[in-house]
């Protein structure tokens, strides 16, 4: 495990207990973020195969289960303490199933219908991201989708100012306490986030079709990529 996702381990286990009380406030336009990637989740199955990589606390997937119930998901996370949280939420859930590993090394023993991921792929390196994207792929089933629900780098240093800089001020007047804005900030320096029109790029490479930026605000997106 690299120093890297050393750190990501270790600061989403401290901070897990806090993580879903501070997430309308540390994300603006939190209620698209995730109903727009719910409201295209299209199968041809009632009951799809859910895989979401980086899952967390399983609050991604706790949308999905309202959408499919006969949903089988599987959560997958590098901080056992977020999938701790992620279990309580589904202590009553039989068709959920939960790994503790990291997802960039994990070999699954099984493809998908749908592939989910929110607010964890920017924590990789660009060579990360594009070798993940080639690895969602093959773990789809034909006519499977890929969503993701991320951040991206400004492709302008101008750009970028303007995305933080509002995230910020949002933030600010949130009404987060100082300590909680203090480990936002510093949970920002564990961010390798890559230009949105380079990731659509790696997706597409990866043999993903129909790819595109289906939602975005400022420096939050919805991508979208089938398997045909």
């Amino acid at each position: 495990m690299t120093t890297t996702k050393k750190e990501v381990k270790e600061t989403f286990n401290k901070n897990a207990a806090q993580y879903d009380q501070q997430r309308k406030k540390l994300i603006p336009c939190f209620d698209d973020f995730y109903s727009i990637p719910v409201s295209i989740m299209e199968t041809e199955t009632v009951a799809p195969s859910v895989l979401d990589i980086g899952a967390g606390t399983g609050l991604f997937s706790s949308f999905v289960r309202e959408k499919y119930p006969n949903a089988s998901i599987t959560l997958i996370d590098l901080s056992e303490k977020m999938m701790d949280i992620a279990k309580k939420r589904f202590a009553d859930d039989p068709k959920v199933d939960y790994i503790v590993a990291d997802y960039t090394e994990h070999e699954f023993d099984r493809t998908f219908d749908i592939i989910i991921s929110s607010l964890s792929i920017h924590h990789l390196s660009d060579e990360e991201k594009r070798n993940l994207y080639h690895k969602i792929f093959s773990l789809l089933n034909q006519g499977g989708i890929f969503i993701n629900a991320d951040q991206v780098l400004g492709h302008t240093p101008f750009i970028e100012s303007v995305y933080k800089n509002d995230w910020r001020q949002k933030i600010e007047n949130s009404g987060l306490t100082s300590e909680e804005l203090k480990a936002a900030y510093e949970r920002t320096s564990l961010d390798q986030m890559a230009p949105l029109v380079d990731q659509i790029q790696w997706l597409k490479e990866s043999g993903f079709q129909d790819v595109d930026c289906l939602y975005k605000y400022f420096n939050f997106v919805v991508l979208f990529g089938r398997k045909m």
